[in-house]
């Protein structure tokens, strides 16, 4: 934690001493250290409302070769994520106007990072090994159950390898033990990382089967000994890490799935016909 102090301290340096757009920014960057962390160059600079030159001058002046290099310090040494209730006592500081430019800045920064061409071609290397395993399961809990279920309930609606994903107890456990090498595990966590999951996934690795872990970080233990890992950015100044790119990955992969299986057309019309048949569609029609 020294070495944190340290960067604190030339933080603090650079307030004092530094240019009037170079003080401003260096004291936004005390208050999102953890954004440091995770964002890009220009993720970063949305985020702040300053240029990438401003971004790239900040850590020059802080004693690095460049932004990459202080990143990746920060990375380092910021290991205890900021526990829910201090980021709600963060919001308690913030405006009205604060909270809505923040938020969307980072939602669209993270949305923007997700887009890069190495993001597209690893989400594009898993679509055929999803369509070909023989099981896709999804693992998810807390708030991540809502992005496991949407993975599982449309990917079931359209393909016939989606397993359900569980809501008893135990069963994640249960149905990770019957995966082998021919299942893919979808596993969605971030810190603080649930520990059902990172379990689910050392139960994977025994098996066999591949994991596909959509998180935070490559620092993450549901990465340790993935099969492929999609980094999520999730800053913001929310209550909670923005799940607005796991969803949106979610909805990539199976989009990309439906364009590539004919047959998954027939499936969702008898998925479709029998839900309105049963009546689990609401019509305001006349009869």
């Amino acid at each position: 934690m020294d070495k944190i102090k340290e960067i604190r301290g030339a933080l603090l340096d650079v307030v004092e001493r530094g240019t009037p757009t170079l003080s401003a920014f260096a004291a936004w960057v005390l208050d999102h250290l953890n954004d440091v962390a995770f964002q890009s160059i220009r993720g970063l600079a949305g985020m702040a409302g300053v240029n990438a030159n401003t971004v790239t001058r900040l850590a020059r002046e802080l004693g690095y070769d460049g932004y990459d290099a202080f990143r990746h310090d920060v990375q380092t040494l910021l290991t205890a994520p900021p526990r829910y209730s201090e980021r709600a006592r963060a919001l308690n500081s913030k405006s009205g106007a604060d909270i809505w430019s923040e938020t969307l800045t980072a939602n669209w920064s993270n949305v923007e990072t997700l887009f890069t061409p190495e993001a597209r071609a690893m989400l594009e290397s898993c679509v055929e090994p999803l369509l070909g395993a023989r099981r896709v399961y999804s693992v998810g809990v807390r708030s991540c159950f809502s992005v496991a279920h949407y993975f599982s309930y449309v990917g079931a609606m359209a393909f016939d390898n989606f397993v359900p994903v569980p809501s008893m107890p135990g069963a994640i456990l249960d149905q990770v033990s019957a995966s082998g090498p021919e299942d893919i595990i979808v596993a969605i966590t971030y810190e603080h990382y649930s520990s059902e999951v990172v379990r689910a996934c050392q139960v994977a690795r025994e098996t066999g089967a591949r994991i596909l872990a959509l998180t935070d970080s490559y620092r993450s233990p549901i990465a340790k000994g993935a099969w492929k890992v999609i980094k999520l950015p999730m800053g913001g100044p929310q209550l909670m890490p923005s799940l607005t790119t796991a969803f949106i990955t979610a909805e990539l992969l199976l989009t990309a799935m439906t364009a590539r299986s004919p047959a998954s057309v027939a499936k969702v019309a008898r998925f479709e016909e029998t839900i309105t048949s049963h009546g689990g569609y609401f019509s305001n029609q006349a009869g």
